[in-house]
């Protein structure tokens, strides 16, 4: 048997050697890349190979393309990640044309901490969506549609009562959103004052005569040839839809465990739930200190200080997702206690990230935990009267732009 050559050998020695070195590289890149996606970064400083424990600072922002700055530093564009030692950060997101963003981070080892800025246009654009003067406009619980009646025209078939449905998306312009339900020719709809049935089906309208007589109607939410009367029924409809809305929040309740149903029930006066029933925003009930839901915490958490020591009467947003507790507010105006839905002071941004806020005379954006406020909008308009645009473009108000001599319309504050 012919024994093998010594240059097939170390041909095979030199092919063995670089297999085994390209198992041990892809061994090593392979654990380098975990340990990094871990918030580890590899040190090479004094000749020495060391490894450091980081965290994570995952930054986006609308619009995209901000500035990062750490402690002032220019670090890096959102939509990116920044690994950073362990410790609390000023961190600031800005982009130019923008309010800037700014709050301080904790970042742990090996964890992940996302931040999220919504920049507010320092100009935003603002837009008119009626020409003929707007009355007592009012949301509906899905926040996608708004009845309000008009009473500026000569004609009775155009006077009455409209919804403005924010969900359509007309090809040329904001001001076809709307369409008519009832007009004066049977009642005087267009002084009518309304109100939106729990599952957003239908209106009722009523319209005084007097200091104490009134008559209402029941209205759909497409044009009512023949509207229903129930002044005399007023009691029994009122009765269905309360019982309408407290199954309801009894059927958000349902899927929670009952230790977090229990403290929901006992503490919480609830306003709003966010947009995507993560967030609850409430008025404390009673004075309490909230019972730990989640333990241990969840790691990668809102860093912002929570309290949990709550007081009667205060506003505050419950994260059921994080069970994170943030104070908002000491206390809301005795006046305006009720149906913050509508608008005024405090309600949900639709991304149920932020809170709009109205105050002094201006429009605030803040984040859900109280930080960042800024303020969109500080020109005339009425208060009472500010809503969401259910994708987040937009504002709505109502303003006559400070003219009195004219009847408010409906105007969106650009927002992207």
């Amino acid at each position: 048997m012919q024994e093998p050559k010594q240059s097939d050998i170390m041909s095979l020695m030199k092919k063995t050697m670089f297999y085994v070195a390209t198992v041990v590289f892809l061994a090593v890149a392979t654990i380098a890349v975990i340990l990094y996606g871990r918030g580890y970064n590899f040190n090479f400083g004094d000749g020495k190979i060391g490894i450091l424990g980081t965290g994570l600072l995952a930054a986006t922002s609308q619009p995209d393309g901000a500035g990062i700055y750490i402690s002032d530093h220019l670090t890096s564009a959102t939509n990116n990640t920044v690994n950073l030692a362990p410790g609390e950060y000023d961190v600031r997101i800005s982009k130019s044309g923008y309010s800037p963003w700014n709050k301080k981070i904790k970042i742990e080892k090996e964890v992940v901490s996302s931040v999220y800025a919504l920049l507010i246009p320092i100009a935003p654009k603002l837009n008119n969506i009626t020409q003929t003067g707007v009355n007592n406009p009012v949301m509906d619980p899905t926040r996608t549609k708004i009845a309000y009646t008009i009473s500026s025209l000569d004609d009775p078939h155009k006077n009455g009562i409209y919804i403005l449905d924010m969900g359509l998306r007309p090809i040329l312009t904001l001001q076809s959103s709307s369409t008519q339900i009832a007009d004066d020719t049977i009642d005087n709809f267009s002084k009518a004052s309304l109100s939106w049935s729990p599952d957003a089906k239908e209106l009722v309208a009523t319209i005084s005569a007097g200091l104490h007589t009134a008559t209402t109607y029941l209205l759909k939410t497409s044009f009512n040839e023949n509207p229903q009367d129930i002044t005399a029924t007023l009691a029994s409809v009122n009765s269905a839809w309360n019982e309408q809305k407290t199954n309801q929040d009894k059927s958000q309740l349902l899927g929670f465990k009952t230790k977090l149903q229990n403290l929901i029930k006992e503490n919480f006066t609830i306003l709003s739930w966010s947009e995507d029933e993560t967030k609850i925003l409430y008025t404390a009930s009673q004075s309490a200190n909230l019972p730990i839901i989640i333990d241990p915490p969840l790691i990668g958490t809102n860093s912002t200080p929570q309290e949990r020591q709550i007081n009667k009467g205060s506003i505050y947003v419950y994260d059921i997702k994080e069970d994170k507790n943030f104070k908002i507010l000491d206390s809301m105006p005795e006046h305006k206690s009720q149906d913050f839905i509508n608008a005024f002071p405090l309600n949900w941004f639709t991304d149920s990230k932020h809170l709009i806020y109205v105050g002094d005379q201006k429009i605030n954006i803040m984040d859900y935990d109280g930080q960042n406020k800024t303020t969109i909008y500080a020109g005339p308009f009425i208060d009472d009267y500010v809503f969401s645009w259910p994708d987040g473009s937009r504002i709505l108000i109502l303003t006559n732009l400070g003219n009195p001599a004219i009847s408010p319309n409906l105007y969106t504050v650009g927002l992207k």
